[in-house]
Protein backbone atom coordinates (compact mmCIF):
# COMPACT_ATOMS: atom_id res chain seq x y z
CA UNK A 1 0.00 0.00 0.00
CA UNK A 2 1.39 3.38 -1.01
CA UNK A 3 1.46 6.14 1.60
CA UNK A 4 1.18 9.74 0.49
CA UNK A 5 3.86 12.17 1.72
CA UNK A 6 3.29 13.94 5.03
CA UNK A 7 1.61 17.33 4.93
CA UNK A 8 4.07 20.22 5.22
CA UNK A 9 2.42 23.49 6.27
CA UNK A 10 4.45 26.71 6.02
CA UNK A 11 4.59 30.23 4.61
CA UNK A 12 6.69 30.85 1.53
CA UNK A 13 10.26 31.95 2.21
CA UNK A 14 10.12 35.01 -0.05
CA UNK A 15 9.43 36.24 -3.59
CA UNK A 16 11.64 33.44 -4.92
CA UNK A 17 8.84 30.99 -4.00
CA UNK A 18 6.09 32.94 -5.71
CA UNK A 19 5.93 30.38 -8.54
CA UNK A 20 5.37 27.69 -5.91
CA UNK A 21 2.52 29.65 -4.33
CA UNK A 22 0.96 30.31 -7.73
CA UNK A 23 0.78 26.66 -8.81
CA UNK A 24 -2.91 26.69 -7.97
CA UNK A 25 -4.74 28.94 -10.46
CA UNK A 26 -6.74 32.02 -9.48
CA UNK A 27 -7.52 35.37 -11.07
CA UNK A 28 -5.35 37.25 -8.54
CA UNK A 29 -2.15 35.29 -9.28
CA UNK A 30 -0.82 37.92 -11.68
CA UNK A 31 -1.11 40.61 -8.99
CA UNK A 32 0.62 38.82 -6.12
CA UNK A 33 4.19 39.66 -7.15
CA UNK A 34 3.37 43.35 -7.46
CA UNK A 35 1.54 43.26 -4.14
CA UNK A 36 4.60 41.76 -2.46
CA UNK A 37 6.83 44.46 -3.89
CA UNK A 38 4.40 47.23 -2.90
CA UNK A 39 3.89 45.98 0.66
CA UNK A 40 0.29 44.79 0.33
CA UNK A 41 1.44 41.25 1.08
CA UNK A 42 4.25 39.63 3.05
CA UNK A 43 5.82 36.20 2.60
CA UNK A 44 4.68 35.23 6.09
CA UNK A 45 1.08 35.86 4.98
CA UNK A 46 1.30 33.49 1.99
CA UNK A 47 0.94 29.90 3.19
CA UNK A 48 1.13 26.60 1.34
CA UNK A 49 0.27 23.02 2.21
CA UNK A 50 2.72 20.66 0.51
CA UNK A 51 2.79 16.91 0.03
CA UNK A 52 6.27 16.39 -1.29
CA UNK A 53 6.64 19.08 -3.95
CA UNK A 54 2.93 19.21 -4.72
CA UNK A 55 0.88 22.21 -3.51
CA UNK A 56 -2.37 20.75 -2.18
CA UNK A 57 -3.75 23.94 -0.60
CA UNK A 58 -2.79 27.56 -0.09
CA UNK A 59 -4.01 30.66 1.75
CA UNK A 60 -3.07 34.31 1.44
CA UNK A 61 -3.81 37.61 3.14
CA UNK A 62 -3.71 41.24 1.92
CA UNK A 63 -3.37 44.60 3.67
CA UNK A 64 -3.17 48.26 2.88
CA UNK A 65 0.41 49.49 2.59
CA UNK A 66 1.79 50.28 6.03
CA UNK A 67 -0.73 48.23 8.03
CA UNK A 68 0.78 45.91 10.62
CA UNK A 69 -1.84 43.21 10.24
CA UNK A 70 -3.78 41.85 7.25
CA UNK A 71 -7.11 43.43 6.36
CA UNK A 72 -8.47 40.66 4.15
CA UNK A 73 -8.01 36.98 3.44
CA UNK A 74 -8.43 36.92 -0.33
CA UNK A 75 -6.76 33.67 -1.42
CA UNK A 76 -7.76 30.16 -0.38
CA UNK A 77 -7.49 27.18 -2.69
CA UNK A 78 -7.72 23.43 -2.19
CA UNK A 79 -6.39 21.04 -4.82
CA UNK A 80 -8.47 17.99 -3.91
CA UNK A 81 -8.81 17.07 -0.21
CA UNK A 82 -10.84 19.47 1.95
CA UNK A 83 -9.06 18.16 5.05
CA UNK A 84 -5.78 19.56 3.68
CA UNK A 85 -7.37 22.99 3.48
CA UNK A 86 -8.73 22.74 7.00
CA UNK A 87 -5.35 21.76 8.42
CA UNK A 88 -3.70 24.63 6.57
CA UNK A 89 -6.18 27.13 8.02
CA UNK A 90 -5.84 25.67 11.53
CA UNK A 91 -2.07 26.24 11.34
CA UNK A 92 -1.89 29.49 9.37
CA UNK A 93 -4.62 31.50 11.10
CA UNK A 94 -2.96 31.52 14.56
CA UNK A 95 0.33 32.52 12.92
CA UNK A 96 -1.13 35.35 10.82
CA UNK A 97 -3.88 36.75 13.06
CA UNK A 98 -2.84 38.44 16.34
CA UNK A 99 -3.79 36.51 19.47
CA UNK A 100 -7.33 37.31 20.56
CA UNK A 101 -8.22 39.13 17.33
CA UNK A 102 -11.03 38.17 14.99
CA UNK A 103 -9.67 36.84 11.68
CA UNK A 104 -10.10 39.26 8.77
CA UNK A 105 -12.94 38.75 6.35
CA UNK A 106 -12.50 36.22 3.56
CA UNK A 107 -13.46 37.28 0.03
CA UNK A 108 -13.46 35.21 -3.16
CA UNK A 109 -14.02 36.32 -6.77
CA UNK A 110 -16.14 33.92 -8.82
CA UNK A 111 -17.45 33.77 -12.39
CA UNK A 112 -20.75 35.60 -12.74
CA UNK A 113 -22.46 32.30 -13.65
CA UNK A 114 -20.60 30.14 -11.15
CA UNK A 115 -23.70 28.24 -10.04
CA UNK A 116 -24.23 26.99 -13.61
CA UNK A 117 -20.96 25.03 -13.63
CA UNK A 118 -20.82 21.89 -11.50
CA UNK A 119 -17.04 21.82 -11.13
CA UNK A 120 -16.87 25.45 -10.01
CA UNK A 121 -19.79 24.99 -7.64
CA UNK A 122 -18.10 21.95 -6.05
CA UNK A 123 -14.85 23.89 -5.59
CA UNK A 124 -16.77 26.75 -3.94
CA UNK A 125 -18.50 24.30 -1.62
CA UNK A 126 -15.18 22.70 -0.68
CA UNK A 127 -13.61 26.05 0.19
CA UNK A 128 -16.61 27.37 2.11
CA UNK A 129 -16.96 24.04 3.89
CA UNK A 130 -13.35 24.16 5.04
CA UNK A 131 -13.75 27.73 6.24
CA UNK A 132 -16.92 26.84 8.14
CA UNK A 133 -15.01 24.09 9.93
CA UNK A 134 -12.65 26.70 11.35
CA UNK A 135 -15.45 29.04 12.44
CA UNK A 136 -16.28 31.23 9.43
CA UNK A 137 -19.79 31.79 8.09
CA UNK A 138 -21.22 33.08 4.83
CA UNK A 139 -21.83 36.82 5.15
CA UNK A 140 -22.91 38.15 1.75
CA UNK A 141 -22.67 37.59 -1.98
CA UNK A 142 -21.87 40.62 -4.12
CA UNK A 143 -22.03 41.61 -7.79
CA UNK A 144 -18.76 42.82 -9.29
CA UNK A 145 -19.62 45.36 -11.94
CA UNK A 146 -17.73 46.93 -14.82
CA UNK A 147 -18.28 49.83 -17.21
CA UNK A 148 -16.28 49.58 -20.43
CA UNK A 149 -15.16 52.33 -22.83
CA UNK A 150 -17.64 52.89 -25.61
CA UNK A 151 -20.60 52.21 -23.35
CA UNK A 152 -22.89 55.25 -23.48
CA UNK A 153 -23.13 57.24 -20.26
CA UNK A 154 -26.70 58.39 -19.62
CA UNK A 155 -27.18 62.10 -20.15
CA UNK A 156 -27.88 64.07 -16.94
CA UNK A 157 -31.51 64.99 -16.41
CA UNK A 158 -30.63 68.55 -15.48
CA UNK A 159 -32.49 68.25 -12.17
CA UNK A 160 -29.30 68.30 -10.08
CA UNK A 161 -26.18 70.40 -9.84
CA UNK A 162 -22.81 68.86 -9.00
CA UNK A 163 -19.93 70.50 -7.20
CA UNK A 164 -16.70 69.36 -5.48
CA UNK A 165 -16.68 68.33 -1.82
CA UNK A 166 -15.88 71.40 0.28
CA UNK A 167 -14.47 69.64 3.34
CA UNK A 168 -14.45 66.18 4.94
CA UNK A 169 -17.09 67.05 7.53
CA UNK A 170 -19.60 67.88 4.80
CA UNK A 171 -19.11 64.48 3.16
CA UNK A 172 -19.11 62.58 6.47
CA UNK A 173 -22.41 64.21 7.41
CA UNK A 174 -23.98 63.04 4.14
CA UNK A 175 -22.44 59.57 4.57
CA UNK A 176 -24.05 59.42 8.01
CA UNK A 177 -27.44 60.32 6.58
CA UNK A 178 -27.38 57.73 3.78
CA UNK A 179 -26.85 54.94 6.32
CA UNK A 180 -30.50 55.35 7.32
CA UNK A 181 -32.25 52.47 5.57
CA UNK A 182 -29.12 51.16 3.89
CA UNK A 183 -29.37 47.78 2.16
CA UNK A 184 -25.61 47.21 2.21
CA UNK A 185 -24.75 44.20 4.41
CA UNK A 186 -21.40 45.57 5.60
CA UNK A 187 -22.92 48.90 6.58
CA UNK A 188 -25.81 47.18 8.37
CA UNK A 189 -23.30 45.05 10.26
CA UNK A 190 -21.31 48.16 11.23
CA UNK A 191 -24.48 49.72 12.64
CA UNK A 192 -24.88 46.82 15.08
CA UNK A 193 -21.58 47.86 16.68
CA UNK A 194 -21.37 51.64 16.23
CA UNK A 195 -23.42 54.76 15.60
CA UNK A 196 -24.04 56.00 12.05
CA UNK A 197 -21.58 58.85 12.59
CA UNK A 198 -18.92 56.46 13.88
CA UNK A 199 -19.46 54.19 10.88
CA UNK A 200 -19.18 57.11 8.45
CA UNK A 201 -16.08 58.43 10.18
CA UNK A 202 -14.43 55.02 10.02
CA UNK A 203 -15.24 54.51 6.34
CA UNK A 204 -14.02 57.98 5.44
CA UNK A 205 -10.71 57.84 7.34
CA UNK A 206 -9.88 54.14 6.85
CA UNK A 207 -10.95 53.83 3.22
CA UNK A 208 -11.97 56.87 1.18
CA UNK A 209 -9.34 59.28 2.47
CA UNK A 210 -6.59 56.72 1.80
CA UNK A 211 -7.13 56.56 -1.96
CA UNK A 212 -4.25 58.24 -3.76
CA UNK A 213 -6.53 59.51 -6.55
CA UNK A 214 -7.56 63.19 -6.39
CA UNK A 215 -10.29 64.14 -3.97
CA UNK A 216 -11.20 66.78 -6.56
CA UNK A 217 -12.99 64.00 -8.45
CA UNK A 218 -15.53 63.65 -5.65
CA UNK A 219 -18.91 65.29 -6.21
CA UNK A 220 -21.82 66.48 -4.09
CA UNK A 221 -25.22 66.45 -5.81
CA UNK A 222 -27.54 69.32 -4.95
CA UNK A 223 -30.91 70.71 -5.96
CA UNK A 224 -30.80 74.02 -7.85
CA UNK A 225 -31.22 75.85 -4.52
CA UNK A 226 -28.07 74.18 -3.16
CA UNK A 227 -29.71 71.59 -0.89
CA UNK A 228 -27.55 68.40 -0.88
CA UNK A 229 -29.21 65.33 -2.35
CA UNK A 230 -26.32 62.87 -2.34
CA UNK A 231 -22.74 62.26 -3.41
CA UNK A 232 -20.48 60.08 -5.53
CA UNK A 233 -16.85 59.12 -4.89
CA UNK A 234 -14.98 58.23 -8.10
CA UNK A 235 -11.50 56.99 -7.23
CA UNK A 236 -8.63 54.70 -8.14
CA UNK A 237 -7.88 51.90 -5.67
CA UNK A 238 -4.39 51.15 -6.98
CA UNK A 239 -5.69 48.44 -9.31
CA UNK A 240 -8.63 49.99 -11.16
CA UNK A 241 -10.72 53.15 -11.46
CA UNK A 242 -13.76 52.59 -9.26
CA UNK A 243 -16.99 54.06 -8.04
CA UNK A 244 -15.95 53.77 -4.41
CA UNK A 245 -19.20 55.00 -2.87
CA UNK A 246 -22.39 56.79 -3.79
CA UNK A 247 -25.59 57.54 -1.99
CA UNK A 248 -28.79 59.57 -1.91
CA UNK A 249 -30.01 60.92 1.44
CA UNK A 250 -33.35 59.51 2.66
CA UNK A 251 -35.29 62.76 2.17
CA UNK A 252 -34.61 62.64 -1.57
CA UNK A 253 -34.97 58.94 -2.34
CA UNK A 254 -37.60 57.71 -4.74
CA UNK A 255 -37.08 60.39 -7.38
CA UNK A 256 -34.47 58.59 -9.48
CA UNK A 257 -31.65 60.93 -8.48
CA UNK A 258 -29.30 57.96 -8.10
CA UNK A 259 -29.10 57.72 -11.90
CA UNK A 260 -27.78 61.28 -12.22
CA UNK A 261 -25.37 60.73 -9.33
CA UNK A 262 -23.94 57.54 -10.83
CA UNK A 263 -23.76 59.01 -14.34
CA UNK A 264 -21.75 61.95 -13.02
CA UNK A 265 -19.26 59.67 -11.24
CA UNK A 266 -18.93 57.49 -14.33
CA UNK A 267 -18.39 60.52 -16.57
CA UNK A 268 -15.72 61.82 -14.21
CA UNK A 269 -13.68 58.64 -14.58
CA UNK A 270 -14.43 58.16 -18.27
CA UNK A 271 -12.96 61.63 -18.85
CA UNK A 272 -9.68 60.30 -17.42
CA UNK A 273 -9.65 57.72 -20.26
CA UNK A 274 -10.23 54.87 -17.82
CA UNK A 275 -9.72 51.45 -19.46
CA UNK A 276 -12.59 50.21 -17.29
CA UNK A 277 -14.54 51.34 -14.25
CA UNK A 278 -15.27 48.85 -11.51
CA UNK A 279 -17.91 48.85 -8.78
CA UNK A 280 -19.67 46.37 -6.52
CA UNK A 281 -22.97 45.99 -4.72
CA UNK A 282 -24.70 43.28 -2.71
CA UNK A 283 -26.89 40.81 -4.58
CA UNK A 284 -29.67 41.81 -2.19
CA UNK A 285 -29.36 45.52 -2.97
CA UNK A 286 -31.67 45.37 -5.97
CA UNK A 287 -32.17 49.15 -6.37
CA UNK A 288 -28.42 49.81 -6.56
CA UNK A 289 -27.86 46.86 -8.91
CA UNK A 290 -30.59 48.21 -11.17
CA UNK A 291 -29.01 51.68 -11.17
CA UNK A 292 -25.66 50.26 -12.27
CA UNK A 293 -27.32 48.17 -14.99
CA UNK A 294 -29.14 51.22 -16.31
CA UNK A 295 -25.81 53.10 -16.39
CA UNK A 296 -24.30 50.40 -18.64
CA UNK A 297 -22.36 48.39 -16.05
CA UNK A 298 -22.22 44.63 -16.57
CA UNK A 299 -21.77 41.91 -13.95
CA UNK A 300 -18.41 40.41 -14.87
CA UNK A 301 -17.89 38.44 -11.63
CA UNK A 302 -19.48 37.69 -8.29
CA UNK A 303 -17.87 37.74 -4.87
CA UNK A 304 -18.54 35.68 -1.77
CA UNK A 305 -17.61 37.16 1.61
CA UNK A 306 -17.29 35.11 4.81
CA UNK A 307 -16.65 36.36 8.33
CA UNK A 308 -15.78 35.04 11.74
CA UNK A 309 -18.15 37.42 13.59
Amino acid sequence: MLHQPALNLRPITGPEELDLFNRLPYVLNDEIGGDLAAGHRRPEWLWVALRGDRVVARAGWWSRVGDRHPLLMDIFDIDSDTDDGVRLLETALPAVVPAGATPPEYGRFLPADWRDHQDIRRAVEARTGALERVGARLFVERLRLEWRPGTPVPEPSGRLTFRPVRDPDELIELMTLVLDGTLDAHSRDDLTRMTPDESAQEQYHNELDRYASPHEWWRIATLPDGEPVGFVIPAHNGYNPIIAYLGVVPAHRGYGYVHDVLATGTSQLAAQHAPRIRAATDVGNAPMAAAFARAGYVTFERQIDMTWR
